[in-house]
């Protein structure tokens, strides 16, 4: 019998198939899921579920909606989907959804990722702990557990998503790119011969040179995580030795996008938010944009240099999609590459990030490394994960060696010093782990402070 606890996680549910997520789990939680949805007053008498290509992902999603029917909702099963069409699905059909995924993680995990009507993000905070409690409640007593008659509808959403993402950005007259496409064998191959191809809609002037676009959950090639630099070395070589505009990679739900310029080198998220921010107020001057603590601060500065309102929030997309909903923000940026739209329902969806810098780069002749050039201010360290045993301990000892510095604590401790360098501390909701950013204006300035910071949280 399933623990719920330890698959239940901040944001999602994510564990290994079956030892720890089954489809007895996946029943309860589909019930639960339709019991809080009623109880916190939303219409639940219909919702919309799709999977990603992981072999466990059919029979989960079936147990899902069986536990959905008992409870008495109908089930709108649009199939094989990424996260993002799984967010339009909820959008454009006022429905609450629930998509199965563990996103990057290994072949041997699942996943459920569920929202609101509008796409609208549910976490602990918001009801994914009454659904976690619920549904435990449910396995322990198996007697509670209803049948309904079976009331599954299944439709095809793919052409309809594609044509939204179209509707948004248009591509109609940029010059011709060479667009290198790395899948990972994740559901960019179902998506973005569809988007961004002529599957079903008139052809782009582009030319997709797709890599790893068979769907397979095992990822044989490499892990469909974009966020591990050796993850990318297929695409970088492959946009160098084939001559490419660019490269793009997307995770195994394709709900994130990376991108690489012709010489082969990451364009850093950071960098991308700074660019669709700038897109974006042109569109619709003086909003407020969304980015998190770790974001370079090249993103504030360019959000405010072209008249927007930059407004900082924490990591995590239900905190940054309840910012922007608050706010009516026109779009939010991540350092790990999630994007959020506001003609998206305010869901992320890193195939719409992709279509920006498309258009970016092919309305004017610069290469990408040149144009990116400008949005990219200051040297960063990237994400770097240490095994702690007790963060709050080594986080107040960081703290202390920096008595100089201002701090912040909206997300973990960020720390400003005199001379613009900055890091941020983070422990992770889910393992023993620390998890440091630093930022400064020169490399040497970010290598000595990182090695500084480093030192005392190994140490």
């Amino acid at each position: 019998m399933s623990d719920l606890s330890q698959i239940v996680k901040a944001y999602d549910v994510r564990g290994v198939v079956p030892d720890q997520f089954d489809e007895a789990a996946a029943r309860a939680l589909g019930t639960a899921f339709i019991e809080m949805l009623r109880e916190s007053g939303d219409d639940a008498d219909r919702i919309v579920i799709a999977h990603d290509m992981r072999a466990s992902g059919p029979g989960l999603a079936a147990a899902f909606a069986e536990g959905a029917n008992a409870a008495g909702s109908a089930v709108l099963h649009i199939g094989l989907g990424s996260t993002d069409q799984l967010y339009y699905a909820s959008g454009a059909l006022g429905l609450p959804g629930a998509m199965f995924t563990a996103s990057h993680n290994p072949a041997q995990y699942n996943g459920i990722k569920l929202c609101r009507a509008g796409a609208r993000a549910i976490g602990q905070d918001s009801g994914l702990a009454i659904i976690r409690i619920r549904a435990q409640e449910l396995l322990d007593d198996l007697d509670r557990v209803a049948d309904g008659p079976q009331r599954v509808e299944h439709l095809d959403l793919l052409a309809d998503y594609a044509a939204h993402l179209r509707s948004l950005v248009d591509l109609s007259g940029i010059r011709p790119l060479k667009v290198i496409v790395d899948a990972g064998n994740g559901m960019g191959g179902h998506t973005v011969p569809a988007v961004l191809g002529d599957q079903v809609l008139p052809a782009l002037p582009l030319t997709i040179v797709p890599l790893y676009f068979e769907l397979d959950g095992t990822f044989p090639n490499h892990e469909a995580n974009p966020l591990d630099p050796a993850n990318l070395v297929d695409l970088q070589e492959a946009v160098r030795t084939r001559g490419a505009d660019l490269g793009l990679a997307f995770d195994g739900d394709a709900d994130r996008c990376f991108v690489i310029d012709e010489n082969g080198d990451p364009v850093s998220p950071s960098a991308i938010t700074a660019l669709v921010a700038k897109r974006e107020l042109a569109k619709f001057p003086g909003s407020t944009v969304i980015h998190n603590v770790i974001t370079s601060l090249a993103v504030p500065e360019i959000i405010a240099e072209n008249g927007g309102k930059p407004l900082r929030s924490r990591v995590g997309h239900s905190f940054i999609k309840a910012e922007m909903a608050r706010t009516n923000a026109v779009f939010g940026g991540e350092h790990s590459a999630h994007y959020y739209f506001r003609d998206f329902w305010f869901a992320d969806t890193g195939m719409l990030a992709a279509l920006h810098v498309l258009a970016a780069l092919g309305e004017q002749d610069r290469p990408l490394s040149g144009f990116a050039a400008e949005f990219e201010r200051y040297s960063a360290s990237g994400e770097i994960n240490s095994t702690v045993a007790d963060a709050k301990a080594k986080t107040a000892e960081v703290r202390a060696a920096y008595p100089d510095a201002t701090f912040d604590d909206l997300d973990g401790l960020t720390a400003t010093l005199a001379d613009g360098a900055w890091f941020n501390l983070r422990a992770s909701n889910t393992e023993p782990l620390l998890r440091l950013n630093v930022e400064a204006p020169k490399p040497d300035r970010m290598a000595a402070l990182r090695d500084e910071v480093l030192a005392i949280v190994r140490g």
